[in-house]
C-alpha cells in the first residue's frame, strides 16, 4: 500500500499505528471502517484549507484505504464544521465515505452494520475522566457490531482510554500494539 507513505510526515506522529493497522486491516479483508472524531484539518485563511498533521490525518487516510479496498468509511463528528473541512479533504474517495453530524454514542448505537476496523477518538482529551467516560460508553455501544476479526484502535491514550481499554479486555479483545498514543485490540492475534 504505497499511498501511504504520503501520510509519513514527521509532524503525523501516529503514522507507524495508523500504517500497521491498514496492513492487518488489508490481510484480514476489512471492508467496514467506522471512526468517530473525523480529522479537522486547519482552516488558513477562509477558504484555503490545509492538513493538521496533529490530527494523524486519520479520516484522509481512511478514505483512501477503503477506496483501495473496496471498501466504506463511516466517520461520525458532533460538529458541522469538522464533517465539513473533512469532506473537503476526502473528495477524491467521497464514493467509499459517509459523514454523520451526530453525538459519536448515538451513532454507534444506531449503526447498523458489522465493523471490520473502528476507531474512537471523538472528545477531546483535556478533561481524562469526562473523555474516558465518553469512550466507554463508544464502547459499549458498539461492542455488538463488532466481529471476531475485527480491529479497535483507540486514540488518546491515557486521555480517553481509562475505562475502554479494561472494558474491550473484558469483552475478549488483547492488546495487539501498544504506543506512547494509542491502542490496537482484537479478539485474535
Amino acid at each position: 500500500m504505497k499511498f501511504l507513505e504520503k501520510y509519513n510526515n514527521s509532524k503525523n506522529i501516529r503514522f507507524n499505528l495508523f500504517k500497521r493497522t491498514l496492513e492487518i486491516a488489508k490481510a484480514r479483508g476489512s471492508k467496514i471502517i467506522v471512526e468517530t472524531g473525523t480529522a479537522r484539518g486547519k482552516s488558513k485563511f477562509f477558504f484555503f484549507k490545509k492538513f493538521n498533521w496533529k490530527d494523524g490525518m486519520s479520516t484522509i487516510m481512511f478514505s483512501e484505504f477503503a477506496h483501495f479496498m473496496k471498501g466504506e468509511l463511516h466517520s461520525c463528528d458532533i460538529s458541522e464544521n469538522n464533517i465539513k473541512n473533512a469532506k473537503e479533504f476526502t473528495k477524491k474517495y467521497s464514493d467509499n465515505v459517509d459523514f454523520y453530524i451526530n453525538d459519536s454514542v448515538v451513532f454507534l448505537r444506531e449503526f447498523n452494520k458489522k465493523i471490520d476496523l473502528l476507531y474512537l477518538d471523538s472528545y477531546d482529551g483535556h478533561n481524562a475522566e469526562i473523555a474516558s467516560k465518553h469512550q466507554l460508553n463508544e464502547a459499549k455501544a458498539v461492542i455488538d457490531k463488532l466481529n471476531v476479526s475485527s480491529l479497535v484502535l483507540l486514540d488518546d491514550k491515557g486521555a480517553k482510554t481509562l475505562y475502554s481499554k479494561d472494558y474491550f479486555i473484558e469483552c475478549g479483545l488483547k492488546i495487539l500494539v501498544e504506543t506512547e498514543n494509542q491502542l490496537l485490540l482484537s479478539k485474535i492475534l
